[in-house]
């Protein structure tokens, strides 16, 4: 039997969830991942992706390629529900480097090649940043769309970080999902608060004026709805996601090495708004000035949701697999030096 037709694992489904229908392999440690492959088929595919989607999302997330590019440059995109997320099974010892030997396995099994590109979004960065460490070998180059930073990294100053009101909202965040599981659950599902998902569509404390455009005509973030948030296993899915991201790493992303020495071109990129509110750019821009093989965009007018703006996705791939540079893009303000 082929590994997308494996039967789902019974229960894995919440009770109020529709029945599976999405292809999916049996991992070694008996889990279960679903995916969507778009794109060309892989057959005759010339560049090959992995899109790993962020915090509250799925495979079902929009990358807004042009299809004319796709068909010209011959490009395969398998997308992929994370541990827990969608009609993947959660994974008991989740963490940092798991979800890179979920990519490479979900590589393997479905024989996309020895090297793959990784478009990691949001959330999504910390599993890209993982297949950097882990995985260096079975890339052809990675995409970083407004990756979020974890506060914890030891290669941070400390008066870079101090006075970010981000910093300490993570830190509250990250006490009570390890110390108070059960309180901030209680939190998240009461009636009297405002809901996670009127916060993520339409407050702009989170998003600047372009990504609350986008959001009229993206899906949003289907896991942040409170019908959704009252199933304890999706709000353990995002507790432990949010966990991973934020926590203690064994590694500092900021000690990496340059895994593509022998190309000419960068195949390492940072995609970052200028008016993210979510990941300020002043860290994303100390981050790429310690990792200056690491080739850095920015969008003046952008927010967090720049993936969703029409023109962006076209942008990304072509400094990806082409090697182009995108002169709009180009930070018009020098780097942070600490």
């Amino acid at each position: 039997m082929a590994a997308h037709q494996l039967p789902p694992p019974q229960g894995s489904a919440l009770p109020d969830d529709p029945p599976i229908t999405s292809p999916r392999i049996r991992l070694k440690d008996g889990r279960f991942l679903a995916y969507k492959e778009k794109g060309v088929p892989k057959n005759r595919s010339t560049y090959r992706i992995i899109i790993v989607h962020g915090f509250g999302s799925s495979k079902e997330m929009s990358f807004l390629a042009p299809q004319e590019l796709i068909e010209e440059l011959g490009i395969y995109f398998l997308l992929y529900d994370r541990a827990g997320y969608g009609e993947s099974d959660p994974n008991p010892t989740h963490s940092v480097k798991s979800e890179a030997l979920d990519i490479q396995e979900l590589a393997d099994q479905l024989q996309i090649g020895s090297k793959f590109y990784v478009i990691g979004v949001s959330m999504g960065s910390y599993p890209t940043w993982s297949c950097l460490k882990y995985i260096p070998d079975r890339l052809s180059g990675v995409a970083f769309i407004v990756p979020v930073v974890n506060y914890k990294w030891p290669s941070f100053p400390h008066k870079l970080i101090r006075d970010d009101y981000r910093r300490k909202v993570v830190q509250c965040g990250l006490w009570m999902a390890n110390h108070a599981p059960g309180l901030l659950y209680w939190l998240v599902t009461q009636k009297w608060l405002p809901t996670t998902s009127s916060v993520m569509n339409k407050k702009p404390v989170l998003f600047n004026s372009r990504d609350i455009d986008a959001l009229k005509t993206t899906k949003g973030f289907p896991m942040l709805t409170p019908e959704k948030l009252q199933h304890k296993g999706v709000f353990d899915t995002l507790r432990e996601d949010f966990v991973a991201a934020y926590g203690e790493w064994e590694f500092d992303p900021m000690e990496l090495r340059n895994p593509f020495p022998d190309q000419n071109q960068s195949s390492v990129h940072i995609w970052q708004g200028y008016e993210d509110k979510v990941v300020p750019y002043e860290l994303q821009r100390y981050v790429s000035s310690k990792l200056p093989w690491i080739k850095y965009h920015e969008v003046a007018d952008g927010g967090h949701l720049i993936v969703h703006y029409n023109g962006l996705c076209e942008a990304i791939l072509r400094a990806l697999l082409l090697g182009e540079e995108p002169l709009e893009y180009r930070p018009n303000i020098p780097k942070v030096v600490v």
